[in-house]
């Protein structure tokens, strides 16, 4: 067990404490926003969060490391108005939320007959205003390709809606599937795990990572920050989430993400 523990420890990347006093994640105007799954881990102290920082600040100290979230809340809960004016509350005007889809979308109701809860789920979104960035639409690992049924559904969604579908079973990657996220300006969500990598294909104007590996050394996160560097350079609002963790590496590694692409891309004027 301690020389697993010692192997994960090499892969992984070594960083400070972040500090409040660094200032702001959202210094920089880059259509850049980078993030964790979740916030509220008390696990994350003191790496992360300051031993001094009671729970109720996490969102807020989190905003002045990173410059988005990824809410996973929204997948099983209503998201009420008080909620998320009190999140806005505790960020900056630049930072994005990242919703999962409700359940009852992706999951019970598998994309059909939906639109009375997407007339439910929608509404609850609006608080969150222009802080709002893309929904996430996580599909069932067991949900096969249908692309007649994925036209359906786009064609219900708002015409500036950001939707961004995560795709669990491989015969959904194939051109037809791309066309039909194109038609819409809807992105594949690039999910890299244990089990199954989405193909890099950009169907959007905007482009949505998941990197959920187990760990990642220095030399992967600097591949991780090259892929990034490419998506900005090439006028793509980039959206990146690291997993939640047992442990505090996930939103370092993202701080160490975030800090990296912005030096490449300052260092390439």
């Amino acid at each position: 067990m301690k020389s697993a523990d010692n192997k994960k420890a090499e892969t992984q990347v070594a960083a400070p404490a972040p500090s409040s006093e660094q200032g702001s994640a959202e210094s920089s105007n880059l259509p850049l926003y980078v993030g964790t799954s979740g916030w509220s881990y008390t696990i994350w102290k003191p790496a992360f969060y300051p031993q001094d920082v009671a729970s109720k600040n996490f969102l807020k100290f989190y905003a002045t490391q990173l410059t988005a979230v990824e809410v996973n809340y929204t997948f099983r809960s209503r998201l009420s108005e008080k909620a998320a004016t009190g999140w806005i509350a505790d960020v900056g005007p630049n930072f994005r939320f990242a919703l999962k889809a409700n359940q009852y979308i992706t999951h019970f109701r598998r994309l059909q007959n939906v639109e009375e809860p997407l007339q439910r789920f929608l509404p609850t979104l609006q608080p969150l205003a222009r802080q709002l960035g893309p929904v996430l639409f996580q599909l069932p690992p067991n949900l096969k390709a249908d692309v007649p049924l994925l036209r359906d559904f786009l064609a219900l969604l708002p015409r500036t809606f950001k939707a961004a579908f995560e795709f669990r079973h491989e015969s959904w990657f194939s051109d037809e599937v791309y066309k039909a996220l194109q038609e819409r300006n809807a992105t594949l969500c690039i999910a890299e795990n244990e089990k199954l990598s989405t193909p890099e294909i950009r169907t959007a104007s905007f482009i949505y990572f998941r990197f959920r590996q187990p760990s990642y050394s220095a030399e992967e996160l600097e591949k991780l920050a090259n892929r990034i560097e490419r998506c900005i350079a090439d006028g793509l609002e980039t959206y990146v989430f690291f997993k939640h963790e047992e442990d505090p590496q996930s939103p370092l590694n993202a701080v160490e993400l975030l800090s990296t692409v912005r030096k490449k891309l300052e260092n390439a004027k």
